[in-house]
């Protein structure tokens, strides 16, 4: 494993020197990234800190340049210059991490701007009407794609009671193949709202998850596994 690529979308920031109105989801970010980096010297972190540098949402210019079938133009070249670049990472990485919070029960808008980047025809997937009603087929294999979440209810995980209105997680699971994942996890800390001793038990629970989720894909991807 040499390349992981770490997405963040958080409004909040997260410091351990401030106990409160930290992001949680920031903060299993960091776990997971300190224990998958560890005795891993050559591993390069790509960090994109998406309430920072926040994508800009595609319009009909960028449309136009992405499905252009002919040689694209300076001003098609710069427009695309933003998503080659997205695009550029995802390919390079063999882990991809993705913090992300739990708003009006789906993604960040800065977390969509930057899938509406990356997922882009004849690069991330093709599209062939051959293939008859189902003509989108992802272009990118071998990578594992991680969502480290953070959400103020409970219940939303595959299986219980309020899953059907987790649009985050379900989301991200969808478009994780056209990111190139073959293996797809996800780690939730919930409760955030109640502020309980609930929050704190799942809490330290994802924290000891990401952990050892994270000397998992260490240990497959150092031996190949």
């Amino acid at each position: 494993m040499k390349n992981i690529l770490y997405i963040s979308s958080s409004a909040r920031k997260y410091n351990d020197h401030k106990p409160q109105h930290q992001s949680i989801s920031r903060m299993l970010g960091k776990h997971f990234l300190n224990e998958l980096s560890a005795d891993l010297p050559d591993v390069e972190v790509v960090h994109r800190d998406l309430s920072i540098h926040q994508p800009a949402f595609i319009d009909e210019a960028f449309l136009a340049a992405a499905f252009e079938k002919h040689s694209l133009s300076e001003e098609q070249q710069q427009i695309l210059a933003a998503s080659d670049l997205a695009i550029k990472e995802v390919k390079d990485a063999d882990v991809i991490v993705i913090s992300s919070p739990m708003y009006n029960y789906g993604m960040p808008a800065v977390l969509k701007a930057w899938f509406d980047l990356v997922i882009r025809v004849n690069q991330t997937f093709s599209f062939d009407l051959a293939r008859g009603d189902k003509p989108l087929l992802p272009i990118l294999s071998g990578k594992s794609v991680v969502l480290l979440a953070s959400w103020g209810e409970c219940e939303f995980k595959k299986g219980e009671t309020q899953h059907h209105l987790n649009h985050l997680s379900s989301h991200i699971e969808q478009l994780s193949p056209y990111l190139g994942a073959d293996n797809f996890y996800e780690i939730a800390s919930e409760y955030q709202e109640f502020n309980d001793q609930r929050h704190q038990d799942s809490k330290q629970k994802a924290i000891e998850d990401t952990i050892e989720l994270a000397k998992l894909l260490k240990a497959k991807h150092v031996t190949g596994h």
